[in-house]
């Protein structure tokens, strides 16, 4: 084409030489890929893109569950990074094969799933008395062979010698084996050996041998069925052991495997296939016996409304159960729903027991349980009434549903918002400080067994003290600084470790944002953090993006003993990071003292008496259907919870002090989450926390410009107090405050931030009277003015990196330049005016008429970015004749 106009001709023709010459544009060179909306860092990811038929997108099946994506007509923004400085980040730090672990959790989040569990589970099953089992061979080829001439199933158990360098699996020793229609004379039963020469004669089914084939060559084997779970547990494994590259390549093979074999398991699904337990009938005929009991009971005053409600609830409950029970129980092992439940591939039995067994009770659009069960299920189909009733959950569930993702975005917001400015600044900040951490706990057999939460607490974090062993009690196991590894972790266990001090962004000492040894590992690449990394929007984004997944309100189950609903998923996280008093409040301890507990006409009262006889004693009304958690006469220590509940975090920060309020805001948060069978570390939910607790309100100023009443940043009055101390004068007094998300996000010191967030009016009145200057030192005001964000390659440290010569360039280049070999390494003392430019050789160099040397010199970014040289003092006088 001649002009840009028959160049854009071409293109809309269609013509063959625009794709040859668009495949030569594209190659090497990523885009980003961006699915709305984009709740974590996840949602935007590089590829480096296939030129493909049609006007769809095709996107690798593994990425999807990064952007929530499926193929039902999802759309997605495709964006190209122009600049060298955008391609390189893009390749660095976006690659889809770069993140492989979730930043939320570090569990990996490219798991195969659905069709490629089916085909990998398939491949894995060994089905008793299958065809050729209990055949010999002598490798894998022969053993392909007999698979190809029918000899054997995929599926069967069969010995093959595999090679010396084969890795056996962990605790392997030889068995035998049952050989199927073995022929005349031969042995009934094989047995695995090792031989001399290192190989090894190993009972396995051929599926497996593939399964195996695509996982690294150095792992060992897993010779066992693999259903998700287990899958889950060998992907996870791998991407804590192996590099990226092998991690991505092993991902790819299991997922093509998957697909293959997908379709060789045959599994479909048939009106047949869903078998109803024969004996559903006869139990719910029992129950109904049972409830006609309760309502006759009801009819003749013995019980009261609530009574019979709670009675039938738990009566239908019980009836439910039972026929889940019969229901899996006469699911074959070969029926194909069983193996999509058992699998992992779709669905689960909740699901299969409405439609197989039956639907049990439903809610109405209060959350209260209606005590009329739906007796049918969806194979037989339901009744008109039953219908009726089971629509209004149904469609409660819906309105739910798009109400919490509002509510969840906003969440979402003021997390942000709370925490944007904190970014990894150092790597130390010196502190011995650290927080006591569980990593073991008993079982009910009384052994030491790693605790439930381990991935989500202690794991990815560093020791703030030597770990003793508790045998001798002076060996020390590992040194502070140590990384808790899962491996580590498995070894203190084993070692009889409970309790471990690590450090943690709650005890952090920076002046501003967090220090590296502090935060511990980031999770998404499970190696310490980075200087610049903007760790508190990556916990904004962990903490709001499960935000959907939480139930919206609390399920009444009408009735039952609590202290009256205690709330649960979404409000219950709003409630703990806006640091409201919760709803149904259980009382704690004020001091010490002795527990009188009291019913009276209008409830039931605990009376706290102190041992401390100067201190009046404290009388808390507490309601009837709330269950004591202390007894009367009981002793209590300040801060002892008296009745279940939630407790207020402000109490406990007022009797307990700011570390136990903050532990507790972050343990009632990660409950909300495991729940729900959502995983969260708590690292993230410190950090949001660490920000609630930021300021102190100053009671007595002391000898400190400080005034009272006012609220300083933890850092500034810590810094102010040292300066009057080591001045000879009196330190401030403070109380620390616990600031609700909204209310921190407003009281940063940024105006800027704080007016982009909420109330812009008042927030920049207010800024306006008090003259106040802004740092801009956080990510939301940059963004605002239009500078670089102090995060990452933005900062300060790696934009004006210096690059340091070689050995060997300084050798053959600097003595050209009449500086020395070794010596001439920094430039930031060197006198240049003893250098004699006029005597240098400068080669074919030309300099125009124009040349100038003293703009040459002064050139601060020319010559800074090569030496870190500042001439601006230099004595440039005698530099000789420069016209060349």
């Amino acid at each position: 084409a001649q002009n840009m106009k028959s160049a854009k001709r071409l293109v809309d023709r269609g013509d063959s030489e625009v794709w040859g010459v668009l495949e030569e544009v594209i190659a090497e060179h990523p885009v980003l890929l961006n699915r709305a909306p984009t709740l974590h860092r996840l949602g935007i990811q590089a590829f480096e893109p296939i030129l493909v038929e049609g006007k769809a997108i095709h996107l690798p099946p593994l990425a999807c569950a990064a952007f929530n994506a499926d193929f039902d007509g999802d759309q997605m923004a495709v964006h190209l990074p122009l600049s060298a400085e955008a391609q390189a980040e893009a390749r660095t730090l976006m690659l889809a094969s770069d993140n492989i672990l979730k930043p939320a959790d570090g569990h990996t989040v490219t798991m195969p799933s659905q069709d490629m569990i089916l085909g990998l589970y398939y491949l894995s099953t060994v089905v008793e008395g299958a065809k050729g089992q209990g055949r010999v061979f002598s490798s894998l080829a022969e053993a392909q062979m007999a698979l190809d001439l029918h000899e054997i199933d995929m599926q069967s158990m069969v010995l093959i010698r595999l090679p010396e360098d084969f890795v056996l699996p962990k605790d392997w020793e030889p068995r035998e084996l049952k050989v199927v229609d073995a022929e005349p004379g031969s042995p009934d039963t094989v047995r695995e050996e090792r031989f001399k020469d290192g190989s090894v004669l190993f009972a396995t089914s051929y599926g497996r041998i593939l399964f195996n084939e695509t996982l690294p060559t150095d792992y060992p084997f897993v010779n066992e069925q693999v259903p998700k779970g287990k899958l889950s547990k060998i992907v996870d494994d791998i991407a804590t052991r192996y590099s990226t590259a092998q991690v991505a390549a092993t991902l790819d093979a299991l997922k093509d495997l998957g697909f293959t074999r997908a379709p060789w398991s045959g599994v479909t699904m048939a009106y047949s296939d869903i078998v109803a337990p024969p004996e559903r009938e006869d139990i719910v005929h029992s129950y109904e016996e049972e409830a006609s009991k309760v309502n006759s009971q009801y009819d003749m005053g013995l019980l009261t409304d609530e009574e019979r409600r709670q009675e039938l609830i738990n009566l239908w409950t019980e009836c439910t159960d039972k026929v889940a029970d019969a229901m899996r129980e006469n699911f074959h092992d070969d029926n194909n729903v069983n193996i999509m439940v058992q699998s992992g591939a779709r669905g689960n039995w909740m699901q299969i027991r409405q439609i197989a067994g039956m639907r049990g009770l439903v809610a109405n659009p209060k959350g209260e349980i209606i005590p009329r069960p739906v007796k049918s299920n969806y194979r037989d189909g339901l009744s008109v009434l039953e219908y009726f009733i089971s629509q209004h959950g149904a469609r409660k569930g819906l309105a739910d549903t798009a109400l919490r993702t509002a509510e969840s975005g906003y969440l979402t917001r003021r997390l942000v918002d709370v925490s944007q400015e904190v970014i990894v600044r150092e790597e130390d900040c010196g502190t011995k400080r650290g927080l006591a951490m569980k990593v073991a706990e008993r079982d009910d057999n009384g052994n030491l067994v790693l605790v439930k939460a381990a991935d989500g607490g202690p794991y990815s974090r560093l020791l703030a003290a030597d770990v003793i062993d508790p045998a001798d009690n002076e060996t020390v196991l590992y040194h502070a600084g140590d990384a808790l590894s899962m491996d580590v972790l498995n070894d203190l266990v084993a070692h009889g470790v409970e309790e471990v001090k690590a450090r943690s962004v709650l005890t952090c000492e920076s002046k501003r944002g967090v220090c590296a040894k502090c935060y511990g590992w980031s999770l998404a690449t499970n190696k310490l953090v980075d200087v610049g990394e903007a760790v508190g929007i990556v916990a904004a984004q962990s903490i709001g993006e499960p935000g959907t997944q939480l139930t919206l309100r609390s399920f009444h189950s009408g009735g039952v003993a609590s202290a009256s609903d205690i709330t649960q998923g979404l409000p219950r996280v709003t409630e703990l990071f806006e640091a409201r008093t919760p709803k149904g409040e259980a009382p704690i301890a004020e001091f010490a003292g002795i527990v009188k507990v009291e019913d009276t006409d209008r409830g039931r009262q605990v009376t706290l008496t102190p041992d401390d006889s100067t201190v009046e004693p404290i009388t808390y009304p507490v309601t009837r259907r709330a269950p004591m958690l202390v007894k009367d006469g009981d002793h209590v220590v300040a801060g002892t919870q008296l009745i279940e509940g939630s407790v207020d975090p402000k109490k406990i920060l007022r009797i307990l002090g700011p570390r136990a309020a903050q532990v507790n805001i972050v343990e009632e948060v990660h409950n909300v989450y495991r729940s729900q069978g959502v995983d969260i570390h708590d690292k993230h939910i410190e950090v949001i926390v660490h920000q609630m607790l930021r300021r102190i309100t100053v009671i007595d100023s002391g000898d400190t410009n400080l005034l009272p009443g006012e609220l300083v940043d933890q850092a500034k009055f810590r810094e102010a107090n040292m300066e009057a101390v080591k001045n000879g004068g009196k330190p401030a007094a403070g109380r620390p405050e616990l600031m609700g998300i909204t209310k921190a996000s407003l009281a940063t010191d940024s105006w800027l931030s704080a007016a982009s967030f909420q109330e812009t009016t008042r927030v920049l009145t207010e800024a306006a009277l008090s003259q106040k200057e802004d740092d801009l030192k956080g990510l939301k005001e940059n963004v605002i003015i239009g500078k670089l964000i102090p995060a990452g390659t933005g900062l300060a440290r790696y934009r004006n990196a210096v690059v340091e010569p070689d050995k060997a360039i300084r050798e053959t280049i600097y003595p050209n330049f009449g500086l020395g070999g070794d010596e001439a390494t920094d430039f930031s003392d060197a006198d240049l005016s003893d250098v004699d430019f006029s005597s240098i050789d400068f080669g074919d160099l030309k300099l125009g008429d124009d040349f100038n040397p003293d703009d040459f010199l002064n050139d601060q970014g020319g010559q800074e970015d090569f030496g870190g040289a500042d001439f601006s003092d230099a004595d440039l006088g005698d530099l000789g004749d420069l016209s060349l």
